[in-house]
């Protein structure tokens, strides 16, 4: 008999480095750590710990499952881009699994919100697309269900990836666009 597909799931679209394994449907480890930078930095030895905890190499998997927000637009890349450089290495399938939907995969009940800056929220249930709103008023419509803490969040990822049919390579998921913006100042000329 065939053993069961091993899925690693994780994130880093708020402040935390968060991952999952699992084997089927069963979780063989998960673990997070909260930070508030530094997450480019932490999330592969993080992986790497939890799957040596777990006696799993990294070609022993069989897809991954990454969070792609919304969330922290910084956070969100260094999780897809993660995501996306180990299927192509590893020759596996990446799928991006949003905050939403691993929301609904704990409650599926639940209407799924996830926290913004400056007492904002993202919603999905009031329409088609996603949309940011002043968390009072998305919850004049509904009570609202938060993220999970990040280790149950991951595994959550791990669970709606392990179920889905692989598709085209993770993308951020942005609803709004970044806070930055380009510079004002003019750019040097260049001499030839």
């Amino acid at each position: 008999m065939a053993s069961k597909p091993l899925t690693l799931g994780f994130d880093t679209s708020a402040a935390h480095c968060a991952a999952a394994l699992l084997r089927g449907d069963e979780i063989l480890a998960a673990t997070a750590q909260e930070m508030g930078r530094g997450q480019a930095e932490n999330l592969m030895p993080l992986i790497e710990d939890m799957l040596s905890s777990a006696d799993v190499t990294w070609a022993d998997l069989d897809r991954i499952g990454v969070g792609i927000g919304p969330g922290n637009f910084t956070g969100i890349r260094i999780s897809v881009s993660a995501a996306r450089g180990l299927a192509l290495a590893l020759d596996i399938p990446a799928i991006g699994v949003s905050t939403f939907d691993a929301i609904t995969q704990i409650d599926a009940k639940a209407t799924p919100a996830v926290p913004a800056p400056r007492d904002l929220v993202y919603v999905t249930h009031l329409g088609p697309e996603p949309q940011l709103l002043p968390i009072a008023e998305a919850q004049e419509t509904a009570p609202l269900t938060l993220p999970p803490a990040p280790r149950e969040l991951a595994i959550a990822i791990a669970q709606v990836a392990a179920k889905a049919t692989p598709g085209a390579s993770p993308a951020p998921m942005y609803i709004k666009p970044a806070d930055a913006a380009p510079s004002r100042d003019v750019p040097p000329r260049i001499l030839t």
